[in-house]
């Protein structure tokens, strides 16, 4: 099965007061294992960027204006995310930028029942406590030293890790300097090993799957 994880970036908080969005990104897995596709734009949204959207993602107005508009975009990510499902933290608020640009330029909108709101997920899982990718990263001990300020592709990549941590997936280890390290060679000495393996097994992919079935039919929303 293939998901893509999903972020963007905006003007500002809300779609039907003016904003728009500065940036998006789409990271294509196989049964979550990265493919290496990459959807990645950034976007003149044809406005001003207010400074207090500008401190969160660092992109200013001189900087987008030369950039591409949504609507040159759109058939490139639509074929991207197309047939697959769409794994997005708080899918509310991006579904609403997204589906806005989409409906402005006469395209189908993006269907709910192909996405995966990993914040609700997370508020299933851990009631009463934050659940923003922040603190998710936080919990399940996720390097965030690259997070200076809110990026749409790294975003993403730290997304899969999470979810994978959510629904309790396993994921490969890297050694850089003799590769990937198998689940028996995980011993005293291989220090840098965590408690995640290489391989997901086939009843790991029945599970997720089945998992991802039973998601889609709450709907989240």
């Amino acid at each position: 099965m293939s998901e893509v994880f999903l972020d963007t970036e905006t003007t500002g908080l809300s779609f039907h007061e003016g904003h728009k969005i500065v940036e998006i990104a789409c990271i294509e897995t196989k049964d979550l294992v990265p493919t290496n596709k990459v959807f990645h734009k950034i976007l003149n949204p044809k406005r001003d960027v207010p400074k207090q959207a500008f401190d969160i993602h660092g992109f200013s107005t001189d900087f987008l204006k030369d950039k591409e508009t949504f609507d040159n975009v759109a058939d490139e990510f639509i074929k991207f995310i197309e047939g697959k499902k769409i794994i997005i933290h708080n899918a509310n608020f991006d579904l609403g930028f997204l589906n806005g640009e989409l409906s402005n330029i006469n395209k189908s909108k993006i269907d709910k029942l192909n996405v995966i709101d990993s914040l609700e997920v997370a508020r299933n899982k851990f009631p009463g406590v934050s659940n923003s990718l922040d603190a998710l990263c936080k919990r399940f001990n996720i390097d965030l030293s690259r997070r200076t300020k809110h990026n749409a592709l790294l975003d993403c990549e730290l997304l899969r890790e999470v979810y994978i941590n959510l629904i309790d997936v396993k994921e490969p280890k890297f050694n850089l300097t003799s590769g990937l390290i198998n689940e028996e060679s995980s011993n005293e000495k291989n220090k840098f090993y965590g408690r995640k393996i290489l391989a997901i097994t086939e009843d790991e992919q029945k599970n997720h799957k089945i998992f991802l079935k039973n998601e889609m039919k709450k709907n989240f929303y």
